[in-house]
């Protein structure tokens, strides 16, 4: 072997022996590491596992909701209706303080942590939000949850723990009307629970379904024990401005109401029709008698100067029928131009005749000369089958009965 290959095989040995010398430093070296990465991760561990446990406790001791509040003695929702259709809700969940709850340990969890349980409660309205929502198709959304405790004295020891929030859209809105409870559909009002829903100022309540139980003033209210909810119900009305009133009151008016308003109507006809008649009765009598004054000049006048006064004949009825001086047709009451027309045809004249030149229906004309007979203005008698009107005359009577007789 040369020089050459010897240099060569102690280089071969040599690397060799390196590389045999440096695996247990490298070892070492890997392990002295992964002993201070596993150390770092040990204490990064022990300080990371601290602060989850805190976490996983803070969860435990802030619950979703208490079992305690599960089983309340009574709950009272009161329901304000606003005018805008929201609605402002206050659920009291009520424990007796000698109960088997431990009323003031609930208490405490729930000063603790008012959050958890308002969130909580909300949630749980959130689920009959959404039914109602699907169908009545509006936007709702429950707002402003809240929590709060409290305790009363009369007429027993009480526990309160009141939840209050806010409906949006809960009621329908149009004009002057609220519809209230179509959001409530498959609510369930269970034993020990009772639902009161209050209408906004200036409303009145107006319809409602189911029939409420002893309801208070102004407002409606629901006992679960004794009422169950169909599918279409609860269902209120609430009209504005008191509209409702007159229709509550309606079905039970007082029992004298309606004579009373149909005597003060009668007695007032009464009035009426009287008043009316005598001033029909003056107006008609002030002309008859200044006819009757005329004629009885003219009769004076026509017998002075021919001996005979009959007071029928073409002069008198010139003098007392056309009467020149006197009014014009359009200011003469009916009656008045039934008389004229008399005296302008010697104090007797047909029905038909009257209709022709009146120009009336034989219903009015008929009307006015009852009127006038009755009040004994002029009489009615027949000749054959036609109505002859005349003036009141005891000669013309007697010729008359005897028409009369004959026909």
């Amino acid at each position: 072997m040369d020089a050459r290959g010897l240099w060569a095989l102690l280089c071969v040995l040599v690397v060799v022996g390196c590389s045999v010398a440096f695996v247990p430093f490298a070892a070492a070296a890997v392990d002295s590491a992964g002993e201070v990465v596993g150390g770092a991760h040990a204490e990064a561990g022990e300080s990371a596992g601290t602060e989850p446990a805190i976490a996983d406790a803070t969860l435990q001791e802030a619950p979703t909701e208490s079992d305690e509040l599960d089983a309340p003695d009574e709950v009272h929702i009161d329901v304000f209706v606003h005018e805008n259709g929201s609605a402002t809700f206050v659920v009291d969940y009520r424990f007796e303080n000698n109960s088997e709850s431990n009323w003031s340990a609930l208490q405490d969890d729930v000063e603790a942590h008012p959050d958890a349980y308002a969130e909580s409660e909300a949630a749980d309205w959130n689920e009959i939000l959404e039914a109602g929502q699907n169908v009545t198709e509006r936007d709702m959304e429950i707002r402003n949850a809240s929590v709060r405790t409290d305790t009363s004295s009369a007429p027993r020891e009480i526990g309160h723990v009141e939840f209050t929030f806010e409906w949006h859209s809960f009621a329908y809105v149009e004009l002057n009307r609220i519809d209230a409870g179509d959001a409530l559909v498959g609510f369930t009002l269970s034993d020990d629970t009772t639902l009161r829903l209050f209408p906004p100022e200036g409303y009145v309540i107006g319809a409602v379904e189911p029939m409420p139980d002893d309801p208070p003033d102004g407002s409606v209210f629901w006992d679960g024990d004794a009422t169950e909810f169909a599918d279409d119900e609860p269902y209120v009305e609430i009209l504005e401005n008191g509209d409702a009133g007159a229709q509550e009151e309606e079905p039970d008016p007082g029992p004298t109401s309606p004579w009373l308003i149909v005597i003060v109507a009668l007695v007032l006809l009464a009035t009426v029709g009287a008043a009316g008649w005598w001033v029909r009765h003056q107006e008609i009598l002030a002309p008859n008698e200044d006819a009757d004054t005329a004629g009885a000049e003219g009769n004076g006048a026509t017998a002075a100067g021919t001996g005979t006064g009959t007071g029928t004949g073409p002069d008198a009825t010139g003098a007392n029928g056309s009467n020149p001086d006197g009014p014009p047709p359009e200011l003469l009451s009916n009656e008045e131009r039934v008389l004229r027309l008399l005296e302008q045809r010697g104090g007797r004249i047909k029905q038909q005749d009257v209709v022709s030149e009146l120009d009336w229906t034989e219903a009015k004309t008929s009307q006015v000369v009852g009127g006038l007979r009755e009040d004994g203005e002029i009489e009615v008698f027949r000749i054959g089958r036609e109505n002859v009107l005349a003036l009141p005359d005891e000669d013309g009577g007697d010729e008359r009965s005897e028409n009369t007789d004959d026909a």
